[in-house]
């Protein structure tokens, strides 16, 4: 008798289990709903003809609406948005690679090597995550300018280096935190010095948290618009993001064009989240839960 209690207690448990499960899975499809439905909009919006989006939205675009490629042409030909879209390219891949390598050995020094006055140094660096960056845009271009670096690459790409490094720092840290000092231990004794150690221990099992830390530095750099407007002070450099506030002073009732190349500069960011998507909540959570 006991063990048939026993037994429907415990099919009760899987039944509410499973059931919470039902739950949480429609929460989170409708909260997906949410996001996706004004995406998917101006993705249908980008295809259609200026006359269809004034007489109609987009949701009757699949009963008797016709689709166009024009708007991408025109953005892409006519707007020069192929130029910006290189500029956008040339901006972020630097500006990505630069922060995660000098975080990386950044925080393997502050975790790994345990250098008198870590401690209060990484508080310092974490401490600038707090700092607006508009405070620092006149001292670093009046540095920029003492040191000749006035409207080149360089001046972005260090701008956005210098700004991601502190949270590059705080995420790659606590990663590195997780990882058992017995293989730093198995390795020094095999006679492995500390940069073997890095490049052959920490940084493969550090994969999840390097792809998180790209993802959101990619991303950053990506929509990123006042940095370049202040650092490049170029035309000729200025990337996507510029381009779309230019297009919208100079097209505000555009909207076909508006949403096509609000479509472009969007879709390279979430081709690089949904390929880098599985290690994303493995590298945000790193370090949240310890023992």
């Amino acid at each position: 008798m006991n063990s048939i209690i026993t037994v429907k207690k415990k099919e009760a448990h899987k039944v509410r289990s499973i059931l919470k499960q039902g739950y949480t899975h429609v929460f989170l499809l409708f909260l997906g709903l949410i996001w996706i439905i004004p995406s998917f909009g101006l993705f249908v919006t980008s295809w259609r003809s200026r006359a269809e989006i004034a007489a109609s939205g987009w949701w009757t675009a699949f009963g008797r609406g016709k689709f166009t490629v024009s708007n991408y042409a025109e953005v892409f030909l006519a707007q020069g948005f192929f130029h910006n879209f290189i500029n956008s390219i040339i901006i972020t891949i630097p500006s990505v690679i630069f922060p995660i390598l000098i975080a990386g050995f950044a925080a393997y020094a502050f975790e790994c090597l345990r250098f008198k006055g870590g401690n209060a140094l990484f508080l310092a660096i974490i401490a600038l995550l707090v700092i607006p960056l508009q405070t620092t845009w006149v001292p670093v271009l009046r540095m920029y300018r003492f040191l000749n670096l006035s409207g080149s690459w360089l001046t972005i790409w260090l701008a956005h280096t210098a700004y991601g490094l502190p949270f590059a720092i705080f995420l790659l840290k606590n990663f590195f935190a997780d990882i058992p000092k017995d293989l730093f231990s198995s390795a020094k004794i095999d006679g492995c010095s500390n940069l073997g150690i890095l490049f052959r221990i920490v940084l493969p099992i550090s994969t999840p948290a390097i792809a998180s830390l790209g993802i959101f530095q990619f991303v950053w750099t990506w929509n990123d618009l006042m940095n370049a407007l202040v650092f490049l002070a170029d035309p000729k450099k200025y990337p996507l993001t510029v381009a779309i506030q230019n297009l919208l002073g100079q097209y505000g009732s555009e909207w076909n064009l508006l949403s096509a190349g609000a479509f472009i500069a969007m879709f390279i960011p979430l081709m690089v989240f949904f390929s880098l998507q599985r290690f994303f909540v493995k590298g945000i959570t790193a370090g949240s839960i310890k023992g």
